[in-house]
């Protein structure tokens, strides 16, 4: 496997829901996500001592663009809204 197409981990989350908006995010920029995480967090709904841990992974040659999308802030008008969604 080539070394840009390694995955590796841009965020840890420390949740499902928290992992999902995160990945969310980084695929609205066309950047694909993977998440990495023990089952029993999800299962259980546990979020302590590292249990709950969720990795978002990308691919090694989108590290940096995901990184300045985690990076830049998040409005509400940033969203693709339109007239009438609700």
């Amino acid at each position: 496997m080539e070394e840009e197409e390694r995955w590796i981990k841009v965020y840890s989350a420390s949740g499902m829901v928290e992992a999902r908006i995160v990945a969310g995010r980084l695929e609205t920029d066309g950047i694909e996500t993977v998440l990495k995480y023990d089952a029993a967090g999800p299962i259980y709904g546990i979020t302590v001592d590292g249990l709950g841990e969720v990795k978002i992974m990308v691919r090694r040659r989108d590290l940096s663009r995901a990184l300045a999308v985690l990076s830049s802030p998040c409005d509400e008008g940033d969203l693709p809204w339109h007239e009438g969604d609700a």
